[in-house]
């Protein structure tokens, strides 16, 4: 084991019967030595062992395959580095590599090189180094010292285990242990019970190295490794191929490396076709022989008698010279009347095709030229149509077909969709219309004083199902007063006192020794206020020096706050100071809470407005409705440290379970 991240090898599995290692063997019929093939066979082919495909369910299989697979790639990385510490005699290309191959052909080419420094020392073999069991074998294979058959016996290492028809068995290495046949410039390579040398030379192009280390032409044809054209043969020669056309030219003509054929001139050859006395003119695909005593120029040929040359119609001729155009003999010669879009090339004689949109660019199409044979072809880009002359383009009303969902307006060469109130675009593609949710945007939780309905481009507000109703602006909720519009169920005897979202039917009766009155010298700011002033019997001296001079009651409703940032002012205290001596100081106002105060919520405090004292009740924590409770206020007037007059007032407090 030459690290934490390597595999096992094979040849250190320690052989040992387990009861469970029997149970699996006999429950699974595979054999180990199956399992223990395929995986030197995965090894062979260099494949991760630790990621093999399985052959059985069996773990026993499993790890037979792994560990066999792992030795295959230990001893093939170990004679790896073997042969380069006796071919190179150093492991310094070894050093920089992490991977555990590297790391195994690095242990293995040191401990060589350990075994040769041993021999060229004249040490023994045999010698005692605190080494691993598989360096000292690599040490003791290297050192020459030690003959082929004594390395086999110390590097065998069989690990049987026999349960039941059931045998594994370990390959031996016989490149790492020396015991091969190799020759100089091959190299040994462990196979599963044996070994092959290979050529350690490549064979070259063309050819592969076969099993026997000859070397084999690759028949490329064969493969489907060639390049050939369509029109052309493969033929294989040695170490390449040749491409041979297909379609053999006739009698006259020869086929060059195209597959074109090409007139032969059999005027040229060495022999000459014509009997002595005659003169060759070669003609397509074939010559002609003439008596020497005329000689005919190009484009003349003698007449059938010989006695004259006449001139040679290019136009008959089976090649059809000016390939479909018309075709105009001269005397000599000929010229090709071109159809239209097409030039004739003096130099070569054929006619050509005209590229317009070359020649005229920008002349010929509005937008787009694409040229075709014998003539060309306009286009328009995108958002415009071909005009009826073919060349100019106009502009294409996309909206016609109808690409918005709801509505387009055409721009010249392309289109915009828009939206009604209440929708925006998508911009996932443009054209389509989605709802707006105004409840849901930033600003919807103030559309709406109570609760917001989204519809399909729209919205709606709604209010509380009593007490309240929608205002004429469609999103504020204004509380309905029961006792204004007389729907209140309050009787005679009561008081009807209109609170947020409904209504309070109170009664309020005046204590002994007081009547209700409608004037008072303490005096609250709300319309809706009941006075009891005090009223002894005559010789009552204990009601004449009660300070309490009169007892109010008032109602207020109050919101719950959804935001509660600063003190809120709801009640206002102002008071007309009794008449008192001339010689006696003014009396000083003192206001209190009495009872009441829930949670600490009010507090009231003192200032002047106009030269008169004012009490003014505040709201300093916000409370959650519904609740109600009574606020008992007291304006006290004292002088001389004495109070010499106090006023009661009693504030009835409803909050709503609703913020406005």
């Amino acid at each position: 084991m030459l690290g934490k991240s390597c595999p096992v090898p094979a040849y250190l599995i320690c052989c040992k019967p387990e009861l469970d290692l029997a149970k699996q063997l006999f429950i699974y019929p595979i054999s180990l030595d199956d399992c223990c093939k395929d995986g030197k066979e995965k090894g062979l082919e260099f494949q991760d062992c630790t990621r093999l495909p399985l052959i059985s369910e069996s773990t026993t299989c499993r790890i037979a395959q792994e560990q066999c697979c792992a030795a295959v790639l230990e001893d093939n990385s170990c004679t790896n580095g073997i042969n380069m510490a006796k071919d190179q005699g150093t492991c310094d290309t070894l050093l920089s590599g992490s991977t555990c191959e590297t790391k195994t052909a690095k242990v293995c080419c040191e401990c060589c090189l350990l075994g040769r420094a041993a021999e060229e020392r004249g040490l023994s073999c045999e010698f005692s180094l605190s080494v691993s069991y598989q360096c000292g074998l690599v040490s003791r294979a290297c050192c020459v010292d030690k003959t082929p058959e004594n390395s086999t016996q110390d590097m065998t290492l069989l690990c049987a285990l026999s349960l039941d028809h059931f045998t594994l068995s370990v390959d031996i290495n016989e490149c790492l242990l020396g015991s091969h046949h190799c020759q100089p410039g091959e190299r040994c390579i462990n196979t599963l019970g044996s070994f092959r040398c290979q050529r350690v030379v490549s064979c070259g192009t063309g050819y592969e190295l076969t099993d026997s280390n000859s070397c084999k032409d690759i028949d490329e044809c064969e493969t489907g490794t060639h390049n050939c054209p369509q029109d052309f043969a493969c033929q294989n020669i040695p170490g390449s191929f040749r491409c041979r056309p297909k379609v053999q030219c006739r009698a006259g003509f020869i086929q060059d490396a195209l597959g074109s054929c090409i007139d032969i001139n059999e005027c040229l050859s060495a022999s000459g076709p014509c009997p002595p006395g005659q003169v060759c003119f070669n003609t397509v695909g074939s010559y002609t022989c003439q008596r020497n005593s005329l000689s005919c120029g190009r484009g003349y040929h003698l007449n059938e008698e010989g006695t004259r040359c006449v001139d040679i119609d290019e136009c008959a001729l089976p090649d059809n010279a000016c390939a479909g155009h018309g075709c105009v003999n001269v005397l000599g010669s000929y010229r090709c009347e071109c159809k239209s879009g097409f030039t004739f090339n003096s130099i070569s004689r054929v006619c050509e095709d005209i590229n317009e949109c070359r020649h005229y660019p920008g002349r010929l199409c509005a937008h787009k030229c694409e040229n075709v044979l014998g003539s060309y072809k306009c286009s328009c880009t995108t958002g415009f149509k071909l005009a009826s002359d073919g060349r100019n383009c106009d502009d294409l009303n996309e909206c016609e077909s109808n690409p918005c969902s709801q509505e387009c307006a055409n721009v010249y060469g392309s289109y915009q969709c828009y939206c009604r109130r209440g929708y925006q675009l998508s911009d996932v593609d443009g054209i389509t219309c989605e709802d707006i949710d105004e409840c849901a945007l930033p600003t919807g939780g103030h559309i709406c004083s109570y609760r917001c309905h989204n519809t399909p481009g729209s919205f709606h507000c709604t209010c509380p199902a009593k007490g309240y109703t929608l205002a004429l602006n469609g999103r504020s909720c204004q509380d309905v007063d029961e006792c204004v519009t007389g729907t209140h169920t309050c009787s005679e005897t009561e008081s009807c006192f209109n609170v947020q979202g409904g209504l309070r039917c109170l009664s309020f009766e005046c204590p002994p020794n007081y009547r209700r009155s409608g004037e008072t010298r303490a005096r609250v700011d709300r319309s809706d206020t009941i006075r009891c002033i005090k009223s002894c019997q005559p010789n009552d001296i204990s009601c004449v020096l009660d300070p309490v001079h009169s007892i109010s009651h008032t109602v207020i409703s109050l919101p719950t706050f959804r935001e509660f940032t600063k003190p809120e002012e709801i009640v206002f205290l102002r008071s007309v100071p009794p008449s008192h001596h001339p010689h006696m100081d003014s009396p000083e106002i003192i206001y209190d809470i009495l009872e009441g105060n829930v949670q600490n919520s009010f507090d009231i405090i003192k200032r002047s407005e106009h030269g008169m004292v004012v009490g003014v009740v505040r709201q300093v924590k916000p409370l959650v409705g519904p609740v109600s409770s009574v606020l008992k206020l007291a304006m006290n007037y004292v002088t001389n440290g004495v109070v010499s007059h106090r006023n009661i007032i009693n504030v009835h407090i409803y909050v709503s379970e609703f913020w406005f």
